[in-house]
């Protein structure tokens, strides 16, 4: 993974662990947010925006790391799996730019529509997650 995908995915892990402190999560819980955090775009290495989640997914499933569903569903809408870790990892993941920074909901989105285009199911997808975490 390039150094800026490594950056968002350090940067994702630390939120990750905010967002379960405000949740009055255990240690163990945050640890496990954490690794998942550093982890959720590790199919970048082998994939695309388009298919790393799942990439990333069954990578981690094959190698029996128990969180690869939150994975294998970050960011994808409505999806048929619902998890907390889940939700704290698309809440993070909206919320960090490219490069690593913590930049909200609005600025995600701006950055991604300028990387990839209003028409991408990249921005329509962080689109709908965006509003259902805002619901």
């Amino acid at each position: 993974m390039d150094n800026d995908r490594l950056k968002h995915s350090y940067a994702v892990a630390n939120k990750m662990i905010e967002l379960g402190k405000e949740k009055s999560l255990s240690e163990i819980e945050l640890q496990e947010l954490f690794l998942l955090g550093y982890l959720h775009d590790i199919g970048y290495e082998f994939g695309t925006n388009e298919n790393h989640n799942i990439i990333g997914g069954n990578l981690l499933k094959k190698n029996n790391y128990e969180y690869w569903k939150e994975v294998y569903y970050h960011g994808v809408p409505n999806s048929e799996y619902k998890s907390l870790y889940l939700d704290i990892l698309n809440r993070a993941d909206m919320m960090i730019d490219k490069h690593g920074n913590d930049v909200g909901f609005d600025k995600r989105l701006e950055d991604i529509k300028n990387r990839c285009g209003v028409d991408s199911m990249q921005y329509i997808n962080c689109v709908k997650i965006i509003n259902q975490l805002r619901s």
